[in-house]
């Protein structure tokens, strides 16, 4: 340190003012460089992902509005009067599935399949809706052939 010192003495009054110029720019452009534009990038990169997430969330609110208008304006449609796993026998049978496992449990029933197309689910599934008895809960999984499904768990219920 004192032979920068003394080089520094050694140098003409005009030089060491632009030595000490040069030194006041050079802290001033690592500042900005290794601190302020990073911080600066990662706000306004953080900005940006606040706005991504305040427009899903406004879609999030205006689907969830639909959904539950949607549900008001057919929660009048049916409702389901009977034997439930009686309706599931006779709408599988119809559309060529074969239900592995069936449990009752009081107003729900539960129903296990292990293979069968996706297609014919579908169906069967809106088949099921149409006569006003509501899907609570679905664990399907793809099955080993192309097209087909597994239904590990369809818990039915009466609307």
């Amino acid at each position: 340190m004192n032979a920068l010192l003394e080089k520094y003495k050694a140098l003409t009054e005009r030089e060491q003012k632009l030595v000490l110029v040069s030194a006041v720019l050079m802290v001033i452009a690592l500042f900005y460089f290794a601190v302020w534009s990073p911080l600066n990038a990662a706000l306004d990169k953080q900005k940006q992902l606040l706005d991504n997430q305040q427009s899903l969330l406004v879609w999030v609110k205006d689907s969830a509005a639909r959904a539950q208008q949607l549900r008001r304006s057919s929660g009048g449609k049916r409702t389901f009067s009977g034997s439930l796993p009686q309706a599931v026998n006779r709408t599988t049978a119809q559309y060529d599935i074969a239900i592995s496992r069936m449990q009752p449990q009081g107003d729900e029933l539960q129903v296990w399949v292990d293979q069968a197309p996706f297609n014919s689910v579908l169906e069967w599934l809106k088949a099921m809706e149409n006569m006003g008895v509501i899907i609570l809960q679905a664990d399907i999984a793809e099955a080993d052939a192309p097209g087909y499904i597994k239904i590990r768990r369809l818990q039915l219920g009466k609307a």
